[in-house]
């Protein structure tokens, strides 16, 4: 795996990231340097069901690898992802390289309130696709 993740985020003192992966990786590496370096928390789970237990504006940044093809009610975890999010948060998914439908995927983000969903290509044999909470828009929160 290639990361260049850390041209992805600009972290602050204080944000708090959440890494939701099947099991540990370099990503989860890289984020917990990248994030010690400005005193930012990194929260890894390895239970995809932590998705569905999420309080409100807990996280800047929520990331899911190898998880959210896996899940079984996507709907319901967008959901709580969006509510979980500080206002411009960022949900991050992460899946090998052509194992999600581009198209389908930002449609799905766009109905959950995420907006301008972009497949960003930094990490090597994976789709990172990003979106964004927005503040005062769709759901709101």
């Amino acid at each position: 795996m290639n990361l260049h993740i850390r041209e992805l985020f600009r972290p602050r003192p204080g944000n708090r990231y959440l890494l939701v992966c099947k099991q540990m990786s370099r990503l989860k590496d890289e984020l917990e340097s990248m994030l010690d370096e400005v005193e930012a928390e990194l929260i890894v789970s390895l239970d995809e069901q932590q998705l569905l237990r999420l309080k409100p504006r807990e996280y800047d940044v929520v990331l899911l690898q190898d998880v959210f093809l896996t899940l079984d009610d996507k709907q319901r975890a967008l959901k709580t992802i969006y509510t979980s999010l500080a206002n411009a948060g960022y949900i991050v998914l992460l899946e090998k390289k052509g194992a999600l439908v581009l198209e389908d995927t930002y449609e799905l983000l766009q109905h959950h309130e995420f907006r301008s969903p972009n497949n960003i290509d930094i990490v090597g044999g994976y789709d990172l696709i990003i979106g964004k909470k927005m503040h005062m828009w769709g759901a709101g929160l």
